[in-house]
Formats: structure tokens, C-alpha cells, sequence
């Protein structure tokens, strides 16, 4: 069925064209950025920053990061718009080795892992409202359905998975705003105001949960050659789904503080949870499974639709992966790329069944190569400007070299956090990463292939 979807005739085959608007745009980032990591990161963030002013003061730092690294995606992405979004960047920059890694990476590990993980989030939410008692072997099983019925929406094309998204989202918004509002109708008890100050380790832990929780919206760069409004389409799509995020995760935040207050937060397992209970009794315990199960199926929604697209850009530029490089134009999506993605997820499900400890663990390592990437994007940008000055920027960063320079700090202290996290674990990501270098080799007889770079996407109507 699903292969049946996928096949396109000839007439069928072509390139991306410029089918979404600024809005459909803006509801992917935030979707994709809403996921299970605000219901899960907060305690963390509460343990570190020792005051509420400070837990406060940390989602706002983590939003200006967020759209200081904005400001650089949307500079090269408005510059040289395409479907690889940072592959494209990096093959410009640093080469053909380079963009590749980053794709390579993104089908192997990053991207796919990330499906797996949330589908997998699904399936522990969901599982004990259908089983009681141990669910693991259900939840496996809503984790592999959710990859595959996923994978199929957005095989049929990118208007049904874009109105899909607009109605995850909408659904993710309104669970966190009612557990908020939750948290804002009980207060906390005296005893549970304040935590104890933190120290250094503390509350550097505490931002690099929080930049993880904002982690996504780089995701925007893969829509670029997809946005009607070419000029200022990314640049607009990222400063409001960074805003919206930020003024959601605020909210969110002030919630859990005032109906658990920063001690209870701190201690916390599932604070969503917790501050319903507190609010409303145990009876709507449900009810925040529901609103976390939506929040991961429209993250993995999202990641499913930025995904496939840097692994059609890599099959467009690779001939040993051509097969990746089919665009159906009648539905506007990357068939085999999201048939490749969908398979590649699904293993690291079946792998998570047998092993789940070790499953969690191997996701967990693919932080340092995400950092890797966004910190190659930053200096992306700086190379750019000094080899391509004549190109024709519609957007330009704001207070150049400053703000690409501690875009740069800023990944490369993720990268190092994610480093000492993982240990020598770390290396698992890189080996994956490294691993798809043999297939840039040309065949034999074959001159090499170099990326498209200068070729515009074809014009379209609206989803």
C-alpha cells in the first residue's frame, strides 16, 4: 500500500514548488517545537535556577538564543532557498563531504531517531488508557503504527499532512494552555515556594535543557524552497514561531510554578500531570496523556515532513542514492525519501522493543552531531559572506559578525554539554555519521556529481 502510494509516473516526477504560505509554515515550527519536552524539562530548569525569577529568566534567555540562531538560518535560507535546507548550506560552504554528513546524519540517526522516540511517547501515554499492568509490548506496537500511518499521511501529500498539522497543533496548544490554567487556578502550598539556590553545574544543566526544549525550529530551513513569499517567507516563519514558543513556554512555566511552586516543580516527575492532579483531582490524570500524546504526534508529524526533505536533497546530488531523489509533484512530497525515513524509523523502533535502555541511550548520543550541524551552520553563514558578497540577500543578519559569532559559542557549548553527557558514547552518533562517506565515491567510469545549487524551485498554488 504504502509503496503503492509512493510510485509516481513520469509525468508525475518533478521539484519542489512554492505551495506554502507564511502561516502553514509558522504551524509546523511551532508544532514541531511543542513536543514532549515541556512536560518533561521543566523540573530540571526548576533544580538549576534556584528562584522563580531565575526558572523564568531562563526560558526567556532560551528563546533569545533561539532567535539569535533564527536570525543566521534565515539569512542563508532566504539566500539560497532549497529543499536541503543546511545540507545545501553546508555543501556551499565547506563542500560536498560536509553537506553530505550533515544529511547522511539526519536519515541515519538525527531525524529518524527523533520519529522513533516520539512514536515511542505515544505509546507509553497511550498504551495504559487500552491495557493495564505492563504495556510495554502495546506500546511498542502504537509506536510502529504511529511511524507507519504517519509516514502514509504525508505520502498522500503535503496538503493533507499540512492540514493535519494545523489540527495537532491547534489540539498541542490548547492541552498546554488548560494545564496552565490549571496551575493558575491552585496555589502552591508556603513550604513549596522556593528551592535551594543553585550553583554553576546547576544551572548550566538547566540551559541546556532548555535550549533542548526549544530545539526544532531550525527545521524552517527545509521549507524554504516550499514558501510562496521567497523574500521574507523564512525569515517571518521563524520569528514568529520563535515568539510563539517562547510566549507559550512562559506561560506553561508560570503555571507549573504557581500550582507546584519551584520546590515541587524541582521534585517532579510529570509536573503537567502533577498540577491537573493538584487542580482538579486524579480523575483528569487522562486527560494530560491525551494532551502529551497529541503534543508528540505533532512533533513527529513535523519532523516526518522537514525530514524527508534533506534526504531527497542528498538523492538529488548523490547517485548512489538517487533512488532518494524522487519528487512527486502532483502532491508536492519527497515519496521514497519519506519511504526511507518511515523504514529507517521503524527499525529503531524494533530495535527499541528488544532494548529499550539502550534504544533511549543511542538517541541520546545523537545530540552532539545535531549541535555539529547548527554550529557548521553559523559559520556557514560568515564563510558565505565572505565568498559569495555579490549574492542577493533578501534578508541580512542584524549586527554582523556579532550575531553569527555567538550563535557559533552558543552551539559549540551545546556540543560540548552534549559531549561530557554521552561520554564515549558520543562516538555511536559519529561512527553512524561517518559511516555514509564511502557512498560519495563515484562509480567507476562516472565523472563525479556536484549539487544543483543555482536551480529555482518551481512556482505553485496554494495547500
Amino acid at each position: 500500500m504504502l509503496f503503492w502510494l509512493a510510485m509516481p509516473s513520469r509525468s508525475e516526477q518533478g521539484t519542489p514548488r512554492r505551495v506554502l504560505s507564511t502561516t502553514d509554515a509558522v504551524v509546523m515550527i511551532v508544532g514541531l517545537v511543542l513536543g514532549a519536552g515541556i512536560f518533561r524539562a521543566s523540573p530540571v530548569v526548576a533544580a538549576g535556577a534556584g528562584t522563580e525569577a531565575a526558572f523564568l529568566g531562563l526560558w526567556v534567555l532560551g528563546g533569545a538564543i533561539s532567535l539569535v540562531g533564527a536570525l543566521c538560518y534565515a539569512e542563508l535560507a532566504s539566500t539560497y532557498p532549497d529543499a536541503g535546507g543546511e545540507y545545501h548550506f553546508l555543501t556551499r560552504a565547506f563542500g560536498r563531504r560536509a553537506g553530505f554528513l550533515c544529511a547522511w546524519s539526519r536519515i541515519a540517526v538525527v531525524q529518524t531517531g527523533s520519529i522513533a522516540i516520539l512514536a515511542y511517547v505515544v505509546g507509553d501515554y497511550a498504551a495504559p488508557l487500552f491495557a493495564r499492568g505492563d504495556s510495554a509490548a502495546l506500546s511498542a506496537t502504537i509506536a510502529a503504527a504511529v511511524v507507519i500511518v504517519l509516514t502514509a499521511l504525508n505520502l498522500l501529500g503535503l496538503r493533507l499532512g499540512c492540514r493535519a498539522q494545523y489540527v495537532l497543533t491547534g489540539l498541542e496548544v490548547l492541552g498546554l494552555a488548560a494545564v496552565a490554567i490549571a496551575g493558575f487556578l491552585h496555589a502552591a502550598p508556603e513550604s513549596a515556594a522556593q528551592a535551594q539556590p543553585a550553583t554553576g553545574p546547576g544551572l548550566g544543566l538547566a540551559i541546556v535543557f532548555v535550549l533542548l526544549t526549544f530545539g526544532g525550529w531550525s527545521e524552517a530551513a527545509y521549507l524554504s524552497a516550499e514558501l510562496r513569499d521567497d523574500r521574507r517567507g523564512v525569515s517571518r516563519t521563524l520569528a514568529w514561531g520563535i515568539g510563539v514558543i517562547t510566549v507559550l513556554y512562559l506561560v506553561a512555566n508560570a503555571g507549573y510554578v504557581h500550582g507546584l511552586g519551584l520546590a515541587g516543580l524541582a521534585a517532579s516527575t510529570a509536573p503537567a500531570a502533577d498540577v491537573v492532579q493538584a487542580a482538579g483531582g486524579a480523575g483528569l490524570a487522562a486527560a494530560v496523556s491525551v494532551a502529551v500524546v497529541v503534543a508528540a504526534l505533532s512533533s513527529a508529524n513535523a519532523t516526518m515532513i522537514t525530514g524527508a526533505r534533506s534526504s531527497y536533497a542528498m538523492g538529488r546530488d548523490v547517485p548512489a542514492l538517487g533512488f532518494l531523489g524522487t519528487w512527486r509533484s502532483d502532491q508536492s512530497a519527497p515519496t521514497h525519501a519519506l519511504l526511507a525515513q518511515g523504514a529507517v524509523a521503524l527499525f529503531l523502533v524494533g530495535f527499541g522493543a528488544v532494548a529499550r535502555q539502550g534504544f533511549e541511550a543511542m538517541v541520546a548520543y545523537t545530540a552532539p552531531v545535531f549541535w555539529l550541524i547548527l554550529f557548521g551552520s553559523g559559520l556557514a553563514l560568515i564563510v558565505l559572506r565572505r565568498r559569495d558578497p555579490a549574492a542577493d540577500r533578501p534578508f541580512r543578519v542584524p549586527l554582523y559578525p556579532l550575531t553569527p559569532i555567538l550563535f557559533c559559542l552558543a552551539s559549540a557549548f551545546m556540543l560540548y554539554s552534549s559531549v561530557a553527557y554521552a561520554g564515549a558514547g558520543a562516538l555511536l552518533g559519529l561512527a553512524v555519521a561517518f559511516a555514509g562517506l564511502p557512498l560519495l565515491a563515484p562509480r567507476r567510469g562516472a565523472a563525479p556529481v556536484e549539487p544543483v545549487v543555482d536551480a529555482p524551485p518551481a512556482s505553485g498554488g496554494p495547500v
